[in-house]
């Protein structure tokens, strides 16, 4: 599963997503910095994107075109890049049983990773 990181998300976490989630990237790596949701939508159901997203658009978006592309909604208050990193890794099983054989549109991801 590769994950497409919102603008809300640092870059910086990318590289260290290549061993659980290969072929991640963010919106800006991919030039789409400051593009619009529908045409960061796009961009990753064309190209087989998960949507990591820190903000409810996305999971809004998905109630009303339905899928794909799939979305992972952090829901946490301004995580640190660590965090972020060790929730993902923390709750990959969880994420993928439910986007991958749950077939679900979205998935949300809250609290500390338990450092």
């Amino acid at each position: 599963m590769k994950l497409l990181l919102d603008e809300n998300l640092s870059r910086r976490l990318v590289p260290f997503l290549q061993h659980d989630y290969p072929g991640s990237s963010q919106v800006a790596l991919i030039g789409l910095e400051s593009a619009s949701d529908t045409v960061v939508w796009q961009y990753a159901k064309t190209n087989g994107f998960v949507i990591l997203t820190r903000d409810a658009d996305f999971q809004e978006l998905s109630l009303v075109w339905g899928q794909p592309p799939q979305i992972i909604w952090l829901k946490t208050q301004n995580p640190s890049r660590a965090v972020a990193l060790a929730l993902l890794l923390k709750h990959r099983a969880a994420i993928e049983q439910a986007l991958i054989e749950q077939g679900l549109a979205s998935v949300e991801i809250s609290g500390t990773p338990g450092f």
